[in-house]
């Protein structure tokens, strides 16, 4: 079967990209290896950071790409500041605020913008009530645009003609693209072998997030002299606490737009009071516990009821050796008083900034157990009691001072378990501004276009809202190209359009 383009992945990038190739006049067909759409970004909180959108001009922020641009560098400190790709940090910038007004125009609904430092303006915007809705009406747009979609349909190679990309393999069947094919099929967080080639021993060791980011797409592209750069960077190791084993009120919410209009306008105006606990619900996701919390007292225990590392000092490196993988974060009376209010926070909520103790004892009863006793608390965990009350004692007499809080006073607490997870890998391969993608000597594989993660190119993105940008507004841009490919494509700094 024969197309004009054909796009591999159904996240942030792949939907972009085919919807952006549809909207120039291709023949489109998107892929998804898995029973549904989303990959990555179906996992995602829905965050995207941007400059100059409305929603900072209607609280009279003025915010631009190039400070945008210069904030960007205030997360990667010296060891990675030199290794950026400026041109694609540029792209993302100068493009991301077209993108975000394209997808208003959609229909969707963002809360925002919400501050993050180091960011000097507030510019991280939370797609409402969840990241299904960018699926939903993403691929509802496609669908209308004619662009096929077929799921179940993992890649299993290139068609490769005379150095040029003409095509995919698919279950076997050969499917044809005549302008280009676009790989945005996601990270390689869950490949164990990709992880030791590209990653230190205590990063390849960690598990990925995303079970399905396996990297389908590597050896076909090396193969044709494609390359990875900043494979050994990756969102990650973190700790993070264990999803809820049952879906949550706001993911089970349906993705209506005027539903989405709803919880938008109770956030602008319902009291603060009434409105958190229901906007706490997203505490259903996998967050991550602050490091203030360790550098203030908290203590990881794992199973057995043993203190198995220095918290300050890269404990997620520990992690994967303990019973099951797992720990507890542990934490007396006096800690816990600390973290009920700001600037103490357990962790970053999207859509309400931050959330404190008793949000976590509302909304996650799975993760929160309290007691009055340590033999209590290791009843309630399953530690050994003994154990702990050793952890403990040792803790106190040799490491607790200074900031760190002695671990003495009731009533106890422990919030897990907590994993390490690798949330994705930054290691994309080298494209150029038109996101072709790069073959020996930065010459063009002919057909070839990654987007995402997989087009990377040596972006750094660290941050909230920068993994997704880079996806909605790399895949627009791969789409276009590939759909105008040998029709007078238009320059690479033309913004998404």
């Amino acid at each position: 079967m024969e197309y004009d383009v054909i796009v591999v992945g159904s996240g942030s990038a792949g939907l972009a990209a085919a919807i952006s190739a549809a909207e120039h006049g291709a023949k489109t067909l998107m892929l998804e290896k898995n029973p549904e759409l989303g990959g990555t970004t179906g996992w995602s909180v829905g965050s995207i950071t941007t400059s100059a959108s409305p929603h900072q001009r209607s609280q009279d922020i003025y915010d631009t790409p190039d400070d945008h641009f210069e904030d960007m560098e205030l997360f990667h400190g010296e060891r990675l500041q030199a290794r950026d790709n400026l041109a694609l940090r540029r792209l993302l910038v100068d493009n991301t605020p077209p993108t975000f007004d394209w997808l208003l125009s959609l229909g969707l609904v963002f809360y925002g913008p919400m501050p993050e430092p180091p960011h000097t303006q507030p510019r991280m915007h939370n797609v409402l009530p969840n990241s299904r809705m960018l699926i939903h009406h993403l691929s509802a747009r496609a669908e209308k645009l004619g662009v096929e979609i077929r799921v179940s349909a993992p890649m299993e190679d290139l068609l490769v003609e005379d150095g040029q990309v003409k095509g995919v393999a698919v279950n076997g069947e050969r499917l044809d693209a005549s302008r280009g094919v676009i790989l945005a099929a996601g990270d390689f967080s869950s490949n164990a072998v990709l992880k030791d080639r590209y990653m230190p021993p205590n990063m390849a060791r960690v598990e990925g997030f995303n079970p399905t980011s396996t990297g389908d797409w590597h050896d076909p592209v090396t193969a044709l002299g494609g390359r990875i750069l900043n494979g050994d960077v990756a969102l990650g190791p973190e700790i993070r606490f264990r999803p809820p084993e049952k879906m949550t009120l706001v993911r089970k919410l349906p993705p209506w737009l005027w539903l989405a209009r709803l919880v938008r306008w109770a956030i602008d105006h319902m009291p603060p009071k009434f409105l958190r606990p229901f906007v706490l619900g997203f505490l259903t996701t996998a967050l991550m516990p602050s490091l203030d919390l360790y550098r203030q007292g908290a203590l990881l225990i794992n199973r057995n009821g043993d203190r198995f590392c220095d918290e300050t000092e890269a404990p997620s490196d520990y992690m994967p050796d303990q019973p099951e993988a797992e720990a507890f974060v542990v934490m007396d009376g006096k800690l816990a008083a600390l973290f009920q209010s700001w600037p103490n926070f357990i962790s970053t909520a999207p859509g309400i900034a931050y959330a404190y103790l008793d949000d976590y004892r509302r909304n996650r009863p799975d993760i929160y157990f309290q007691a009055n006793t340590l033999t209590e608390l290791a009843e309630k965990t399953g530690m050994d009691a003994q154990k702990l009350k050793t952890a403990l004692a040792k803790y106190n007499e040799t490491d607790a001072g200074g900031a760190r809080l002695s671990c003495t006073e009731p009533p106890f607490i422990a919030l897990g378990p907590v994993r390490s997870y690798i949330m994705t890998t930054d290691g994309g391969l080298a494209v150029n501004e038109n996101l072709q993608v790069l073959g020996e000597n930065d010459v063009p594989i002919p057909g070839l276009y990654a987007a995402g993660s997989n087009g990377q190119g040596g972006l750094l993105l660290e941050g909230h809202g920068h993994h997704l940008g880079w996806g909605f507004t790399s895949g627009r841009i791969a789409g276009r190209h590939a759909a105008t490919r040998g029709q007078g494509e238009g320059s690479s700094t033309d913004q998404a359009s």
